[in-house]
């Protein structure tokens, strides 16, 4: 039985990936950006659909408590990453939350497809990568996290988050 991939694009937006970005994670977005920019062009070119889940939030989401304002509906850093545009055909999914499930209509997107597996880039690897992944494994998605095309603000944290998908909720880290 053959098992459709789908590839999960996660908060490649201004806001985290450019140095002007409210919550630049550093360097590695850039790094990052280029591996992701490579993975989608191989997923279109292998008929793989290609779902960028975007942070959009309220100006005053609650998220802003713990986290300065970020991603806010509207503006410019909400927007991707322009060299990683959305072609016809690719989805876009807001979310407000960490999990790319929570709120959002992914599951009912993926189950309409045919999806059974996932393959997840982006970032923050220690927040909404690690909650989408596990919310992914809690609805029964295969999961797979490519190493070299997350990161987050503190390298302790993406490792952790790395071992943590693989350890405990079984995703396949390559």
């Amino acid at each position: 039985m053959s098992r459709k991939k789908a590839l999960l694009v996660i908060d490649m937006l201004n806001d985290f990936v450019k140095p002007d970005g409210a919550l630049y994670i550093g360097e590695a977005a850039q790094r990052v950006a280029k591996e992701v920019e490579a993975i989608i062009d191989k997923a279109r070119q292998e008929g793989m659909p290609v779902i960028y889940i975007c942070d959009n939030h309220r100006a005053d989401d609650a998220e802003f408590n713990m986290f300065k304002s970020h991603c806010v509906k509207g503006t410019k850093g909400a927007e991707i990453v322009e060299e990683l545009a959305p072609q016809p055909g690719d989805y876009i999914i807001p979310k407000r939350r960490y999990s790319a499930f929570f709120g959002t209509d992914l599951d009912a997107t993926l189950r309409e497809m045919g999806v059974s597996e996932l393959v997840l880039v982006g970032v923050c690897t220690n927040i909404c990568v690690l909650y989408t992944a596990a919310d992914a494994r809690m609805l029964n998605y295969d999961v797979t996290v490519v190493r070299n095309a997350v990161a987050s603000f503190s390298e302790e944290a993406h490792e952790f988050a790395l071992k943590e998908m693989e350890s405990t909720l079984g995703v396949k880290v390559e």
